[in-house]
């Protein structure tokens, strides 16, 4: 396995880890009462709840993206025999 199938992977990671954070979000944001049609950009909606959903956002999409990574690392260590190049160096230093 190649430097191009860690590419592919980790990148089908990622957009896997942005559905599944935005889901979440959409979700855990409708069960609070708020709208969950509210956008943050918007200046007619309220500093707080819009601040309040960009952190919520970012921190779901944080951990996801660090799930889904993980997972397809070891996916690929398993399949290769070893880590992505990117993840090798890391462990070097």
């Amino acid at each position: 396995m190649g430097g191009m199938v860690w590419k592919a992977l980790a990148t089908g990671a990622a957009v896997a880890a942005a559905a599944v954070a935005n889901k979440s979000v959409n979700t855990l944001w409708g069960k609070t009462g708020k709208d969950s049609a509210v956008d943050p950009q918007n200046p007619h909606t309220p500093l707080g709840e819009a601040l309040g959903l960009a952190a919520v956002s970012a921190v779901a999409a944080a951990i996801a993206k660090t799930l889904f990574t993980r997972k397809a690392a070891q996916y690929y260590e398993k399949s290769s025999g070893r880590l992505p190049a990117p993840m090798r160096k890391e462990e070097q230093l």
